[in-house]
């Protein structure tokens, strides 16, 4: 019973442990390869998704990505344009979601990767989570996915927020972006377990870690090795990275004979073929905190 409506009953719960409601069935993504990207704050998600999203198209992939932080920042070097979020359009329409057109929310990014912002409430006032499944019914409501090849979630970092949860509820794999250090490795220790709690009631599986922003892999592949996970890719520490966010575009519109370009492009290559041939699933076994504390003893 609702405490607020008593005659309103609640939805299922989402499996043993959960607070989240379970996913109602036609909300579920069909037809399309779904991924969601994971990994601490600033570690370069919204980075890694665009640029993966790109590769995609580059393979004749017809992708739509979907940010999923209330910043709303994860398109903007497809788009070139901070986009407004669905949480912004619809409340310009009163939350009257059958007044909205496709064109008030998705837009089109490099190479025809189309580009949504789920966005979020403000903060301390609401769930992600709720934003989250209402940009997927609004792309069902308008057949927005019937055409799809690809999904990419790219998604905040926090691992207690229902916003992180959600798109786990509509992922095949999820994908976990670290670097070569202490905090990365830890946070994703923390994320590979939410995502195994989350595939006790849900087809989703992890895929494996992508390196990022680092020179070496070998405390990554350290602890992947011991808790079951895999390395897919690895992108080095290269500046034109990062100077593609600071000139809005992805990477495959930089000048392919800067320093690591050329190589960091067939990187995204290889992972989104390797994706869209499909991975095996990872049985993975985190760690407790305590016990990755005393793991990642780097000297």
């Amino acid at each position: 019973m609702n405490l607020l409506d008593p005659k309103t009953k609640f939805s299922p719960p989402d499996g043993e442990g959960s607070v989240q409601v379970q996913l109602d069935p036609r909300d579920e993504i069909k037809g399309a390869k779904v991924f969601a990207v994971y990994g601490k704050g600033g570690i370069g998600k919204s980075t890694t998704s665009s640029n993966l999203s790109a590769a995609f198209s580059k393979l004749g992939r017809k992708v739509l990505q979907i940010g999923c932080d209330p910043k709303h920042d994860s398109t903007f070097t497809l788009t070139k344009k901070l986009m407004p979020t669905v949480i912004d359009v619809l409340e310009t329409v009163e939350f009257h979601a059958e007044e909205l057109r496709p064109e008030d929310y998705m837009f089109e990014g490099f190479n025809g990767v189309m580009c949504v912002e789920a966005g979020g409430p403000p903060a301390g006032t609401g769930c992600g989570g709720y934003v989250v499944g209402q940009t997927v019914k609004l792309l069902k409501q308008h057949h927005l996915l019937e055409d799809t090849d690809v999904v990419i979630f790219d998604v905040l970092g926090d691992v207690v927020c229902g916003g992180f949860a959600a798109p786990l509820q509509h992922a095949e794999r999820a994908l976990v972006v670290a670097a070569n250090d202490f905090d990365s490795i830890f946070a994703m220790n923390r994320i590979a377990a939410a995502i195994k709690a989350k595939s006790k009631n849900y087809d989703v599986r992890l895929a494996g870690v992508i390196a990022n922003r680092s020179r070496e892999t070998d405390e990554i592949d350290r602890f992947a090795d011991a808790t079951g996970l895999k390395r897919l890719a690895h992108f080095k520490d290269v500046d034109a990275i990062r100077r593609s966010r600071l000139k809005k575009c992805t990477l495959f519109e930089m000048d392919d004979k800067d320093e690591g370009v050329a190589e960091a492009q067939a990187e995204y290559l290889r992972l989104a073929q390797m994706l869209w041939d499909g991975v095996d699933p990872l049985d993975a076994n985190p760690m407790k905190d305590r016990d990755i504390f005393d793991f990642l003893g780097f000297e």
